[in-house]
């Protein structure tokens, strides 16, 4: 018989530890199982067991962990969606929330009829949580698509008996982040697109109907007047250099793709995004939404400010907030407040810093950062309608112009070239 430590949690989720003999680690943890206790660690303790015993098993563990090392391996090799990373939180947590115990939820899930990764994590998640190893290092083997940040979160609803109702903010929270970047990416690709579509309309102007238009000016006795001139000249141009511009536009664009995928490049690319106009409000309001939902989600969950400022700074994408976001780590480790470090580094608008410190002063900063959120994301939807309703309004403006301006000059030619045509007649 061995003796066996463990550490787990209760069928209400209150703490339990202890010893207990069992003949097996399999034994061990049926037997963990029956008294409603879900093991978080599992540790031999001592063996008596014959030789000979300890053989097989030494075999079958060898075997086993030969086949888990396969499950592992593909496990791990699982990349999840944003949407299906939603989908097996908010089910986990309902399982969850519906009184069941961490292995039999992911069960369930495994069991679903639908084919997905979700099928596959939630089935090596489950072996690897049966085999005592905690659900947050399991997470961390299962798919990369689970950050450090999600599993720190884990972590810690371990740790506090609370995995349930963190499964379920979180998956809120996953929620309102997807819709902030589906919303932002809306407001950045609707005018891309008309660019696009204004580029390529006169490029075709330029290299298909005014030739045609010039066998007209060609013709004896034609007058062409200084803006059909201009037009003609640059029709020529497009036709003869268009594909050397455009092989000199596309190394420039390479080149700049490859410089921002430098530290110092993006770094500088991150920076210069906040000064555009239109878009960098709205891309500095988008970050100040993430930057104060996400620390309400790690401090309601109980995780202290400095931890949680560390985990903040990983899942920052822009290099530059990052940075500002580190810088304010450094300094509330050596004493300071959150909101006199935000303002010793700048960046942070006053008015911001004004709610934190409510939310300091009353102890209640996770939910002040979470009504801030909020407050953000009206404004984020302002400032996407400001974007919505001005930037075509601009574009469609100067492709009007620009049309115009060609029509005139083609208008003008054509007028100059009958009245020299009726002149030399």
């Amino acid at each position: 018989m061995a003796v066996f430590t463990y550490q787990g949690t209760g069928a209400r989720g209150e703490k339990r530890s202890g010893e207990l003999e069992a003949s097996s680690r399999a034994d061990a943890l049926r037997r963990l199982s029956m008294d409603r206790i879900q093991p978080l660690m599992l540790v031999a303790k001592a063996d008596t067991a014959a030789p000979v015993r300890k053989k097989a098993e030494t075999k079958t563990s060898t075997a086993n962990a030969s086949g888990m090392a396969r499950r592992e391996t593909l496990s791990g090799n699982i990349r999840l969606s944003s949407a299906q990373v939603i989908l097996f939180t908010d089910e986990l947590a309902d399982f969850l929330n519906s009184g069941l115990q961490l292995e039999p939820a992911l069960q369930l899930m495994e069991n679903r009829e639908e084919r997905s990764p979700v099928k596959d994590v939630s089935r090596f998640l489950r072996e690897k949580v049966r085999d005592g190893t905690s659900f947050s290092e399991a997470l961390k083997m299962a798919s990369p698509s689970f950050g450090e940040l999600y599993c720190n979160l884990v972590a810690a609803g371990e740790i506090s008996g609370a995995l349930a109702p963190l499964l379920r903010r979180q998956a809120t929270h996953l929620v309102a982040m997807q819709d902030l970047k589906a919303r932002i990416q809306l407001a950045l690709i609707y005018p891309a697109a008309l660019v696009l579509a204004g580029t390529v309309a006169m490029i075709i102007f330029m290299t298909v109907l005014v030739p045609q238009m010039m066998k007209l000016f060609s013709k004896p006795g034609a007058v062409i007047p200084l803006p059909t001139y201009i037009l003609i000249h640059a029709s020529k141009i497009t036709q003869q250099y268009g594909l050397v511009t455009a092989a000199i536009l596309a190394l420039g664009l390479v080149g700049f793709v490859a410089y921002v995928r430098t530290p110092a490049g993006r770094r500088w690319w991150d920076e210069a995004k906040l000064k555009l106009p239109l878009m960098g409000p709205l891309l500095s309001a988008s970050f100040y939404a993430q930057f104060c939902q996400t620390m309400a989600n790690l401090l309601q969950n109980g995780l202290p400010l400095l931890n949680a400022m560390k985990l903040m700074s990983q899942a920052t994408g822009n290099v530059f907030y990052r940075s500002q976001v580190l810088r304010i780590t450094d300094l509330i480790g050596e004493g300071a407040s959150l909101t006199r470090a935000m303002k010793a580094v700048g960046h942070f608008p006053a008015n911001l810093r004004d709610l934190m410190k409510v939310g300091e002063q009353t102890g209640e900063l996770g939910e002040t950062m979470a009504k801030i959120g909020q407050r953000y994301d009206k404004i984020i939807q302002q400032r996407i309608d400001k974007v919505m309703s001005i930037v075509p309004l601009i574009i469609i403006s100067a492709l009007g112009l620009m049309v115009l301006l060609i029509a005139w000059s083609m208008l003008s030619g054509i007028y100059g070239a009958m009245q020299g045509l009726q002149a030399h007649h």
